[in-house]
C-alpha cells in the first residue's frame, strides 16, 4: 500500500479522506492546519478521529494561520467545532510534542521515494516544510492537492477556500517542482452525496453512523449556504490518482495562483487551451506543465469513497 500523510484541517469532507487513506492507503502519518476552523479546534478533530477510527497514527499541530494572509475559518460551513453534526470521542491522546513541519520532514525522510503528502487544507504546512528543508522534493514520490478550481469559486467569485487561505503557500508548493496532483471545484463539486447516498451508511456501526450524522450536517449546511443539494467528498478527491487512477481523469498541464490584491486574489489560473505549434504572434504561450490537473470523475467514485467508510466501520465490529 502507498505511504501517505494526510495534511488536513478536519472538517468534514477531511474526515471522510481520512477514512478513505485508511482502507486503500498507508496513512503514516497526520498533520493539522487552521481552515475550516482554527488549529486548535482542528487538531482537536483530527484526535477525536483517530480515536473513533481506532487508530494509532501519529497526528501532529502546524500553522495557526497563513505565511502573510489575513487569516480566515471555514466555520459558515463547518460549524463552530468544524465537525458540527455528530458527537465525537474526546481525544484519548495529546498531539506529538513537535511541529507538523517536523513530522513531515521525517515521515519523508522515513519514506524516501515512496510517501504521498496529501494535502485537503490550506497548503502552509507543506509550503514551510519545502522552504526548511530543500531536499524533500527529492523524498516525496508526490504531492496531491485538493483547492482551487477553473470555475467558479466558493470564497469569492473566483478563488476556492484552501487556496484563497494561503496563496502564497499554494504558490510555493506548485512551483516547488514536486510531481504533483490537484483536484479543483469544479471536479469535486461532482462528486456529492445525497440524502439517500448518506442513508446507506446507516446499515454500518458506530462509525458508519457517526459519519452519516456528519455528512447529514455537511449536506444541510452547503444547501443553507451555497444553495447545493449534495454534500461535496472534496478531500477524498485528493487520494484518487494514488487509490484508483480509473476514477478521475487528469490533464498536465501549467496552474498558478493569482497573488495581487483584488477581485482575482486566490484564483488557480490553469492552461486550458490547446494551441497548435505554430507562431503565436500577439497570444501568450504555454508555461512549462507543472500540476495533473484533475478533469473528470468517475460516476463510480461517490459509491467507491461510501463503500471505503463501510469497511473501515466492519473492521470495527
Amino acid at each position: 500500500m502507498t505511504p501517505v500523510l494526510l495534511d488536513c484541517d478536519p472538517g468534514h469532507d477531511d474526515a471522510v479522506a481520512l477514512l478513505y487513506a485508511v482502507r486503500h492507503m498507508d496513512l503514516r502519518a497526520i498533520t493539522t492546519v487552521y481552515g475550516n476552523q482554527t488549529l486548535e479546534h482542528t487538531t482537536r478533530n483530527a484526535l477525536s478521529l483517530c480515536r473513533l477510527a481506532q487508530l494509532d497514527t501519529p497526528v501532529a499541530a502546524g500553522a495557526s494561520r497563513p505565511l502573510v494572509a489575513p487569516h480566515i475559518t471555514g466555520g459558515a460551513v463547518h460549524g463552530k467545532t468544524g465537525l458540527d453534526g455528530a458527537e465525537l470521542p474526546e481525544p484519548d491522546r495529546a498531539p506529538l510534542d513537535m511541529h507538523a513541519v517536523e513530522l513531515i520532514l521525517r515521515t519523508a525522510r522515513e519514506h524516501r521515494g515512496e510517501l504521498v503528502l496529501a494535502a485537503t487544507g490550506a497548503l502552509t504546512n507543506v509550503a514551510l516544510a519545502l522552504a526548511l528543508e530543500p531536499k524533500l522534493k527529492e523524498w516525496l514520490r508526490g504531492i496531491t492537492i485538493m483547492g482551487g478550481g477553473t470555475g467558479t469559486g466558493n470564497v469569492t467569485e473566483v478563488a476556492e477556500f484552501n487556496i484563497y487561505c494561503d496563496p502564497e503557500a499554494a504558490e510555493m508548493v506548485l512551483r516547488a517542482g514536486v510531481p504533483t496532483w490537484l483536484v479543483g471545484l469544479d471536479v469535486t463539486r461532482r462528486v456529492g452525496v445525497s440524502a439517500a447516498d448518506i442513508a446507506t451508511l446507516r446499515v454500518g456501526g458506530k462509525l458508519a453512523n457517526t459519519m452519516a450524522d456528519l455528512l447529514d450536517f455537511f449536506r444541510a449546511s452547503l444547501e443553507r449556504v451555497q444553495g447545493v443539494a449534495t454534500a461535496s467528498l472534496h478531500d477524498p478527491c485528493a487520494l484518487v490518482p494514488f487509490i484508483d487512477p480509473s476514477l478521475m481523469e487528469y490533464r498536465h498541464t501549467n496552474v498558478r495562483v493569482e497573488l495581487a490584491p483584488g477581485i482575482a486574489r486566490g484564483m488557480t489560473v490553469a492552461e486550458l487551451r490547446r494551441l497548435g505549434n505554430v507562431p503565436l504572434g500577439h497570444m501568450r504561450g504555454s508555461a512549462p506543465a507543472n500540476v495533473y490537473l484533475a478533469r473528470e470523475p468517475s460516476p463510480k467514485l461517490v459509491g467507491h469513497i461510501l463503500q471505503a467508510i463501510l469497511d473501515v466501520d466492519a473492521k470495527l465490529n
